[in-house]
C-alpha cells in the first residue's frame, strides 16, 4: 500500500500523557492476528493514534511499517469509532524520531 503523510508541517498535540503528540497523516499497514490498513494521524516517541476499519481489540499486540524505523511493535491501549490508539513496546530513541519525522514531512512536498 502505498503511503503519503499530509501537505502541512507537523504540530505537536498535548493532551494527559504528558507527551507531545506530532500530527501526521500517513498510511501504512498494521499487522497482528490480522493486515489491514491504517491511517495514522498522530505520533509520538511512544505510541501513535491511526483511523482503521479493522475490528481491533484494547490488548492486542499489533506492528506497524513506518519510514526510517521500519517495524514497530506496540500494545493497542483504546478503540473507539474506527480509531485505535497505540503504546509502542520500545519507545522510539531521540535520533530515530527526529529521522521518523524528517522522513514524514520530506513525503508531504
Amino acid at each position: 500500500m502505498a503511503s503519503r503523510a499530509l501537505h502541512r508541517p507537523a504540530r505537536p498535540i498535548s493532551d494527559q500523557r504528558g507527551t507531545d503528540r506530532d500530527e501526521v497523516s500517513y498510511r501504512t499497514q498494521m499487522t497482528g492476528a490480522q493486515t489491514a490498513a491504517v491511517h495514522v494521524v498522530n505520533i509520538s516517541a511512544n505510541g501513535l493514534m491511526a483511523r482503521t476499519e479493522a475490528q481491533v481489540e484494547i490488548g492486542a499486540c499489533v506492528s506497524f511499517r513506518l519510514p526510517a524505523i521500519r517495524t514497530i511493535d506496540a500494545e493497542v491501549v483504546w478503540a473507539l469509532g474506527g480509531r485505535i490508539g497505540v503504546r509502542f513496546l520500545q519507545p522510539v530513541g531521540r535520533a530515530d524520531y527526529s529521522l521518523l519525522l524528517a522522513e514524514l514531512l520530506r513525503r508531504t512536498r
